[in-house]
């Protein structure tokens, strides 16, 4: 098929774009074909040449920039001019794109786009100039994101001061905190805290101790049905004064195994190649 002519149905042309031994110039040709769907195709093609994947990234059609946006052979060139794409959609898989760089990635940081920050937020190994910019940023979200992606421990001690209850709920669940991390939180001024905490992560002795006794009845039920709470624990909340506590420890029956309710993911999100991006429309 890598000799053969670019024409035919659309389906003819799709499989031509999609089979491995077209040619880089019958590529070329067909960047340029009349069908979005046939682009779209080159545009996801690794292997295809940077003068077929060039034009592309100014293609009037959303699908066929988001196809450049995700592809791993995306020059750096391409990949600025698409994180500033006037669609959502075409933005977001650049942070998806594991071309995106440092440069990228400053970018991203300085976005009007709460999302794409976000998205920045949850990244691996952020530089640490990087980070101190999401410290900071205007929106909660960004900062929640941060606080439970993190790895960085400076980054970590800055968001648990944060006054942000959601922030430090984020901080709660990262599984990278310190025991005087976790101590701290164990102590937070709110229930949701304290909750999220003892459902994420182990606890020292001292800290289950002090949370058998907390005031929020609450924070000792998520005690109770936490896969991460000694079996001991569990067992004197059986006792609990609370009787929905106590069902709920004598009632645990260990964590939720494969085939169980599926996890309601959060609103207006959905999984994409990797990535948890916000509800796409249908178009």
């Amino acid at each position: 098929m890598g000799t053969q002519h670019v024409n035919g149905d659309i389906e003819a042309r799709v499989s031509v774009a999609q089979d491995r031994t077209t040619t880089p110039e019958a590529l070329y040709e067909l960047a340029s074909d009349p069908s979005a769907r046939v682009r779209a195709v080159v545009a996801a093609r690794p292997d295809a040449p940077a003068e077929a994947l060039r034009p592309l990234a100014r293609d009037r059609d959303r699908d066929v920039r988001e196809a450049i946006a995700r592809n791993p052979s995306a020059s750096q060139g391409n990949l600025l001019r698409l994180v500033g794409d006037a669609d959502r959609w075409v933005r977001w898989a650049v942070a998806a794109n594991p071309a995106c760089d440092s440069r990228i990635r400053g970018v991203m940081a300085k976005a009007q786009d709460k999302e794409l920050r976000g998205l920045l937020a949850e990244m691996p190994e952020l530089e640490p100039h990087l980070s101190a910019l999401l410290i900071e940023d205007a929106s909660p979200e960004v900062r929640e994101r941060l606080a439970s992606h993190t790895t960085d421990p400076e980054v970590i001690e800055a968001l648990l001061r944060d006054r942000t209850l959601r922030v430090r709920k984020g901080v709660a669940i990262n599984k990278q905190t310190s025991a005087e991390q976790r101590h701290i939180l164990a102590q937070d001024s709110s229930p949701d805290v304290r909750a999220a905490l003892v459902r994420a992560v182990e606890l020292d002795e001292a800290d289950l101790q002090d949370l058998l006794k907390d005031r929020s009845a609450d924070v000792r039920r998520a005690m109770a049905t936490s896969a991460v709470t000694p079996q001991h624990i569990r067992q004197a909340l059986e006792n609990d004064p609370d009787e929905a506590v106590a069902q709920d420890a004598r009632g645990y029956r260990g964590p939720q195994v494969a085939g169980g309710p599926a996890r309601i993911p959060r609103a207006g999100r959905r999984p994409a190649l990797g990535k948890r991006f916000p509800g796409k429309p249908a178009r």
